[in-house]
């Protein structure tokens, strides 16, 4: 699939469009990604602020398609485990942008090589208007290269 075409259907994804996450950037070569939030009256919480669940979902499947489409069909690239840190309360409308280098992809195809799993932590933070930080996320990622498959016997044959 294009870039351009999953950023069209982010951006009419029920979960997101209802969210108010807007995918604003989503680069061809899967290398960059911006991803904005802005306040609704329903996605404010009790206090008033961003909820804590919009924040880490404008940020949720991004490293893992990146990765994945980075790496090429040859790797399976799951979600291990997530970590995010509320920092100041996120209020207006917040970005979190995404840019994947060539060092860690190239440290993945290294460890993966001989078929180990690979567990990688990548980081976002999510900024608010003024560029203060809202939000610190954390995202695991477990990569393998995919196994070979030994040839099968056709039909009839032992």
């Amino acid at each position: 699939m294009k870039a351009s075409t999953l950023r069209w259907i982010f951006n009419v994804w029920p979960p997101f469009l209802f969210s108010g996450i807007h995918v604003s950037r989503l680069s061809q070569d899967w290398r960059h990604a911006e991803v904005v939030l802005r306040m609704r009256p329903w996605n404010r919480n009790y206090v008033g602020t961003h909820f804590g669940g919009s924040l880490f979902a404008m940020t949720d499947p991004f490293w893992m398609i990146m990765v994945k489409e980075a790496l090429g069909r040859d790797y399976i690239v799951w979600d291990q485990a997530a970590e995010i840190a509320f920092v100041k309360p996120g209020r207006g409308t917040v970005v979190a942008r995404f840019h994947l280098q060539d060092a860690p992809l190239d440290g993945i195809r290294a460890a993966a090589a001989d078929g180990s799993k690979v567990l990688r932590w990548f980081d976002t933070e999510i900024v608010d208007a003024q560029g203060d930080v809202v939000a610190r996320l954390r995202k695991q990622l477990y990569v393998r290269r995919k196994r070979e498959r030994a040839p099968q016997p056709a039909p009839g044959q032992t």
